[in-house]
């Protein structure tokens, strides 16, 4: 049976220093292919090679995966400062109409991490540079040194509301990794956060009255997605999704 397309975000790389390529983490294709069920597609996020509605007609979801640049504070009305780190101003210029595109068509999404973030400026909303130097704020970021079950550690829980799409699958609360320095500062005017982290950090949302699916999340939930009970909750989920919308594609 042919598997749904789900368009995996790349991110841009320079490999050795000196050869450019786009690049997607190989635990984000296991998880679209060994939980979500679906076939993984690297999408490189760059206007020309690629346009949005090409996207959309390829691609039956598209998870926004995490990524070192972040997205550049032009597109929520702010000035760049050195605190807002490096930026991929053409995964910008994919990322942001496509998620738009997708909430109105009601095309499944999955966000993590700079995904999360992208979702909600796509949205309308805003974003802190560096949350870490916000009063009563914990160290979001990961470790920078150590092995990668080091970086990616179960290190916080993550408080659901009551009667939201998260709680429904998950449960009032979860533990999770984190590796992120930024974070939403204004939530967009559709964006409703139901997760919080224990210094109120915004980690989870969905998009109000989107006829598909939209969840995101702030952490990592790509990494061992077959073995950790909540990433495989929301892959399958977001598996499903796809499988929903292939089989019912319109015209």
């Amino acid at each position: 049976m042919k598997r749904p397309i789900v368009g995996i975000i790349g991110n841009s790389y320079l490999l050795n220093d000196n050869y450019p390529t786009h690049a997607g983490g190989t635990m984000n294709s296991e998880a679209v292919a060994q939980v979500a069920g679906c076939l993984p597609l690297i999408v490189p996020t760059d206007p020309r090679f690629v346009t949005v509605d090409e996207l959309l007609e390829t691609c039956d979801g598209f998870l926004f995966t995490g990524g070192r640049p972040n997205v550049h504070p032009a597109e929520y009305g702010e000035d760049e400062t050195e605190a807002h780190g490096e930026f991929d101003r053409c995964r910008d210029a994919i990322t942001l109409p496509l998620i738009r595109a997708c909430v109105d068509r009601g095309q499944p999404f999955f966000g993590i991490c700079r995904g999360f973030q992208e979702v909600n400026v796509a949205m309308g909303g805003s974003l802190y540079p560096e949350i870490r130097e916000l009063p009563g704020r914990m160290n979001h970021r990961m470790p920078p040194d150590g092995t990668l079950e080091e970086k990616f550690a179960i290190r916080h829980d993550v408080h659901f509301d009551k009667g939201g799409v998260f709680c429904d699958l998950l449960g009032e609360s979860v533990r999770t990794n984190t590796l992120h320095g930024q974070g939403i500062k204004t939530s967009g005017p559709r964006v409703i956060i139901e997760g919080h982290a224990d210094d109120g950090t915004p980690e989870a949302i969905v998009i109000k009255d989107a006829p598909g699916f939209t969840l995101s999340v702030q952490w990592h939930p790509e990494y061992q997605a077959a073995e950790d009970p909540v990433s495989r909750v929301l892959f399958t989920a977001f598996g499903d999704a796809v499988r929903a919308w292939a089989a019912d594609r319109p015209a």
